[in-house]
């Protein structure tokens, strides 16, 4: 699950596991199957936190994060950045 990732790391988005409203808004920001998803820093508090994807910064409550399904794919992850 995103939420689970430590700042630093970066997952490929698998599956968003969110009612259909919010998975359109967070599909239309970028939040794709296949999506290369970085998290960049957590609140103080730790909540929320905020996520890099498709060039774009995106804070997220923990909740919403948790019901993003994401897979760790180091050799992935490289040959996307390389592409870029």
């Amino acid at each position: 699950m995103l939420s689970e990732l430590d700042v630093g790391e970066s997952g490929v988005l698998v599956g968003l596991d969110l009612p259909e409203s919010v998975q359109n808004h967070l599909m239309h920001m970028g939040f794709v199957p296949d999506a290369l998803v970085t998290v960049l820093r957590r609140a103080p508090a730790g909540d929320p936190t905020v996520y890099s994807v498709d060039g774009m910064e995106i804070a997220l409550r923990r909740e919403t994060a948790a019901a993003i399904r994401m897979r760790l794919a180091k050799a992935e992850i490289s040959l996307i950045e390389a592409a870029r």
